[in-house]
């Protein structure tokens, strides 16, 4: 089959360079170009409270690349990456596409940088697909036109939330993920990476006071670990972003003021 990008043209958010917004900022985290004043403005105000912003970003997407490539040595090639953000190598349709050219991937964004840069990032990276959506509307996302004309969910699918379901309530995060959870086959995964306040309230309330490209929610781990029901975790199950599955990883590393919880569970069946 031949490559494919298909963008839509109607984002959910109006697009204002004036605002900082956490896509473009996550861009900027990872040194890339596309983002504005507004973004690195409150980017360097996060990197005053929390440091270690730039490298929690950065194990952020390494653990991405490790885990899609665990899904894909499972013989998962659909990948619903929701709240995907920019494209920053190496993404989803890369580390998919490296197991399987045919790999299916579908991009999920609300903001309109994300979706208007889409054709020219995507263009010729096999089959991909960017969707305007929501994570807060789940079902919306999953009865996209655009969405299942490249993704078959009667066949296993691994859907991807990073860094996403920090914007909501974790009442809310449960039902979104359990909405997804229902229109997943058995075999199916499920990619989990939120933020983790290591016993540093006042650090934390600093975060939600300061970041002003939405309302952030704490979660805790026994709320994240939650998230998983229906799904067995992989080993190490869940775990800070740079202890899994990482070579020569130091698992004696002292705890930080913040970090980032992953997982990556199977759906049984």
């Amino acid at each position: 089959m031949a490559n494919v990008v298909t963008v839509s043209r109607e984002p959910l958010v109006p697009f204002d360079p004036g605002k900082p917004n956490a896509a473009r900022i996550g861009d900027y985290a990872l040194g890339g170009k596309d983002n504005f004043a507004a973004d690195r403005d409150l980017a360097q105000q996060m990197l005053e409270i929390v440091p270690l912003g730039p490298v929690l970003a950065r194990e952020n997407r390494d653990f991405l690349a490790r885990a899609v490539d665990c899904v894909s040595r499972n013989g998962v090639f659909q990948f619903i990456d929701v709240g995907s953000g920019l494209p920053t190598s190496p993404n989803t349709h890369e580390m998919a596409g490296r197991a399987d050219p045919a790999a299916r991937v579908v991009y999920v964004d609300n903001d309109p940088v994300v979706i208007s840069h889409a054709a020219a990032l995507l263009t010729g990276s096999g089959n991909a697909a960017a969707v305007p959506g929501d994570v807060r509307h789940p079902e919306a996302i999953l009865a996209s036109a655009e969405l299942t004309e490249t993704i078959n969910l009667r066949k296993p699918v691994c859907v991807i939330m990073a860094m996403v379901l920090d914007y909501v309530e974790p009442a809310q995060a449960a039902d979104i993920v359990a909405t997804f959870g229902r229109a997943m086959t058995a075999g199916s995964f499920l990619i989990i990476s939120i933020g983790a306040n290591n016993n540093a309230p006042d650090l934390a309330e600093r975060v939600i006071e300061t970041w002003t490209a939405g309302l952030l929610h704490l979660h805790g781990r026994e709320q994240v670990a939650g998230y998983f029901a229906g799904f067995d975790l992989v080993e190490p199950g869940l775990t800070e972003a740079r202890r899994w599955r990482r070579l020569h990883a130091a698992a004696g590393a002292d705890e930080r003021p913040a970090d980032i919880l992953v997982g990556v569970g199977r759906k049984a069946g």
